[in-house]
């Protein structure tokens, strides 16, 4: 019972317990609910009370947004106004001011019409008076017919003659102004351009000859060289192609032969023939052949020596060879590879003075005579023949007009073929270059004064200078001094279709007027 009790009083206890926690949980729940209550009601106070606050504020900004936006307006406003009155101003100024303008087209107008009306009868009155005019012109035309017994034609073919007349003596006087400045000044220019060609360059020269003469050591040699029954003579001619002559001339025989390079061939195979003694048939031939061989190779080491000397590259090796065969060749006493050498220096002296191309006119210069290599073997003027074998071998065809045209052959077609012109003339017609014979320095001389004479007018002629000046005094009564000028041009043109003749001749005319009185 005890037991039961207690469990009872126990069940009873932890009721009651837990009636009274229940009790005070519930009485927690309720504070905290009501705490939570207020504090709702606090946050929305403060809520609303900021919210209204923020609403104010709100408020307060909005309006002045809108007092400044109303400023700004009120101001754009005032500028507009602004802007439109001065517009209105300047309009009002411009509209005066075209007001005026009017006005003043209108005065300028009424001017206009009175200049006008002015110049109406200004014509009326000109007209009038150019009527009057031509009566009187007509009346004195008439008149002076009378007067004069001349017609108006005959009138006028008597003023044109007088008017032409005129015209041709100053004409005259004009030509021979301008004759002197350009020749002068042509004069100059190509003084200067000679002479520094001409002190750039030098060359040799050598006597021209068709025999060579080869000194022996005594006279008995002679009879070694003719052999007996003169069979060594005739193989020596045969196997050289010279003639040899022998003659009582002491120690030296001589060696013939219009060819310069078999001459040569035979002149070096005899020396050797009686430097070693042995002379016969067998022994010439052998010597000959030895040289022969011995003379291609100085040719042509002699043709590249002297294309290496003028600069001259990149020819045919069948010109270098006709290039050192020039140098057993002369003419007029010239050698002429050394000529050839001359010409193209020249030719580039001058061509570079002149701003053309140095390389081509050198080139065209040195091979300007190569068809005297050859010309002893083909017909034809050398000119011709060297343009042959320039163009065979490649060159250029402004360089083969050159070659061709140097002796003028065949018309110049190019500014070079000038320059070779001239500078070959140069190269033989200065001072020392070439030997002359008496007979034709003479004749040459004498053509010239002749050619002088034929002309009408001509006094007296003298060829001075070497030939390379004429004077000519004329008949002060017969020819003026325009006549004078147009003399020594028909006399230069004569000298040029008569003659050939190398570099320049002068053609000098004076005419002299002397006025004599005699004091008593």
């Amino acid at each position: 019972m005890e037991v039961v009790v207690a469990l009872l009083a126990l069940v009873v206890g932890a009721g009651a317990g837990f009636i009274v926690a229940y009790r005070l949980r519930k009485k927690e729940e309720f504070e905290e609910r009501r705490r939570a209550e207020e504090e709702a009601r606090l946050i929305l106070e403060r809520a609303r009370r900021e919210a209204e606050t923020i609403t104010q504020e709100a408020r307060i900004r909005a309006k002045e947004e809108v007092l400044k936006s109303k400023e700004k307006l009120e101001e754009a406003h005032r500028q507009k106004l602004r802007e439109l009155e001065a517009q209105a101003a300047r309009i009002s100024q411009k509209e005066a001011a075209l007001a005026q303008r009017e006005e003043a087209l209108r005065e300028l107008e009424k001017d206009l019409q009175a200049k006008r009306t002015e110049i109406d009868r200004t014509r009326e009155e000109l007209a009038r008076r150019q009527e009057e005019l031509q009566n009187l012109i007509q009346e004195e035309k008439k008149r002076l017919e009378e007067v004069a017994h001349m017609s108006e034609e005959e009138a006028r073919e008597l003023l044109l003659s007088r008017v032409e007349e005129q015209a041709r003596e100053e004409a005259a006087r004009v030509l021979m102004r301008i004759e002197a400045e350009t020749k002068e000044e042509a004069k100059r220019k190509a003084q200067e351009i000679l002479a520094l060609a001409i002190s750039r360059c030098a060359a040799e020269f050598v006597t021209e000859k068709t025999v060579s003469v080869v000194p022996l050591p005594s006279d008995e040699m002679k009879g070694r060289i003719i052999g007996r029954e003169g069979r060594n003579i005739r193989a020596f001619e045969a196997a050289t192609g010279v003639t040899v002559l022998i003659d009582d001339t002491p120690e030296v025989v001589v060696l013939s032969c219009f060819n310069p390079i078999r001459r040569e061939i035979a002149r070096l195979a005899m020396e050797r023939l009686v430097a070693d003694g042995r002379i016969h048939p067998a022994r010439i031939e052998e010597v000959v052949k030895k040289v022969e061989e011995e003379m291609e190779t100085t040719i042509k080491e002699t043709g590249e020596k002297a294309a290496f000397d003028v600069g001259v590259y990149g020819l045919h090796p069948e010109l270098i060879k006709l290039l050192g065969k020039l140098k057993y060749r002369t003419s007029y006493t010239q050698n002429v590879l050394q000529h050839s050498i001359e010409v193209a220096f020249i030719c580039g002296v001058m061509a570079g003075e002149l701003g053309l191309d140095v390389k081509k006119a050198k080139r065209a210069g040195l091979l300007h005579d190569i068809g005297k290599a050859v010309d002893f073997e083909q017909e034809g003027p050398h000119a011709l023949i060297g343009a042959d074998l320039a163009r065979k071998y490649g060159e250029d065809e402004e360089i083969v007009n050159a070659i061709a045209a140097h002796h003028e052959d065949v018309p110049a077609q190019s500014v070079l073929a000038i320059l070779v012109q001239a500078a070959d003339a140069v190269s033989g017609a200065r001072p020392g270059a070439r030997r002359e014979l008496l007979e034709t320095y003479i004749k040459r001389l004498q053509d010239l004064e002749n050619i002088a004479y034929s002309f009408n007018g001509v006094q007296k002629a003298y060829a001075i200078q070497a030939g390379r000046e004429v004077r000519v005094i004329v008949d002060s009564g017969k020819v003026s001094d325009e006549e004078a000028v147009m003399l020594a041009r028909d006399i230069a043109r004569k000298i040029e279709e008569d003659m050939k003749f190398p570099g320049v001749i002068k053609v000098t005319v004076v005419r002299e007027t002397r006025a004599v009185e005699y004091a008593k």
